[in-house]
């Protein structure tokens, strides 16, 4: 993108996610701008849902960008990225409620807790990633394409991201670990800081059930984008081989920045399977 101040926010996508760098290379260049564009606001929604510590200013950013989304298809939007999404012939045969439900999400679970075992957990952040994930699909394929693999696949990947945020969230409401897992391992919140025999063994747990998951998201035969795909089989690879390793919390933040060989590979194989599904 050319555009510097949409670039900006291309390039916090791509710091979160480096291995998409490799992943553009496999998308048609006559569409690439705008699936990256809508990468870039997925990711504004989830920084603003996850990374803002005060829940009153991350409410305020949301509702700045409900009414923004509101209004987009009519005036082409003031944002950025929301210039480069409703420019697009994309953009109408995404419904009107797809482009406002990630918002409504993101809101309804700024101050949710920890969950209470691996199940909850999942289905509590199934709420944003799953709204994300359905109108993804859309802007991909169409509105009338299924969207159980990719919400699948963003739920998970976003657990595994989460747990390599273990320590520097070990003080918030919501811990990447469920509380089930912490009494089964004997921890507690201030545990989670420092590297230990049963952090590790919890976290190993974690990562083992995130890679079968992830696992069977990816074998559902629906469509993912090339973007979501890609993320799906890092998130899978990183999660079995960190809980395979003797300190699989250094493992897991070592794989996530990874790029290499295994990336190219991953990156064609999904957008082999964006084609034929699409």
């Amino acid at each position: 993108m050319s555009d510097g101040a949409t670039q900006s926010f291309v390039d916090k996508w791509l710091a979160v996610q480096p291995q998409q760098r490799v992943a553009l290379g496999f998308v048609d260049p006559a569409v690439r701008d705008e699936h990256v564009a809508l990468a870039a606001f997925e990711q504004e929604i989830i920084a603003t849902a996850y990374g803002i510590r005060e829940p009153q200013v991350a409410a305020a950013k949301l509702q700045w960008w409900a009414e923004e989304l509101a209004g987009a298809a009519a005036s082409g939007g003031r944002h950025p990225l929301t210039k480069v999404l409703f420019a697009s012939t994309r953009a109408p045969r995404v419904p009107a409620q797809a482009w406002l439900a990630p918002v409504l999400a993101a809101m309804a679970q700024l101050e949710q807790g920890t969950a209470s075992d691996f199940a909850a957990q999942v289905a509590a952040a199934r709420h944003l990633h799953g709204a994300l994930a359905a109108l993804e699909t859309a802007w991909w394929f169409g509105a009338d394409a299924p969207s159980e693999a990719a919400t699948q696949v963003a739920t998970l990947s976003h657990l595994v991201f989460a747990l390599s945020r273990l320590e520097l969230d070990a003080d918030r409401e919501r811990l990447p670990l469920p509380m089930s897992r912490l009494a089964r391992h004997g921890l507690s919140r201030s545990q989670l800081k420092t590297d230990s025999p049963a952090r590790r063994d919890a976290v190993r747990a974690q990562l083992r059930e995130l890679s079968g998951a992830l696992r069977a998201a990816l074998a559902l035969d629906e469509p993912l984008g090339t973007f979501r795909g890609l993320e799906g089989r890092t998130a899978r690879a990183t999660a079995h081989g960190a809980a395979r390793a003797t300190e699989p919390f250094a493992e897991l933040h070592r794989r996530q920045s990874r790029t290499g060989p295994a990336t190219a590979l991953r990156a064609w194989a999904a957008a082999r399977r964006a084609g034929r599904l699409g």
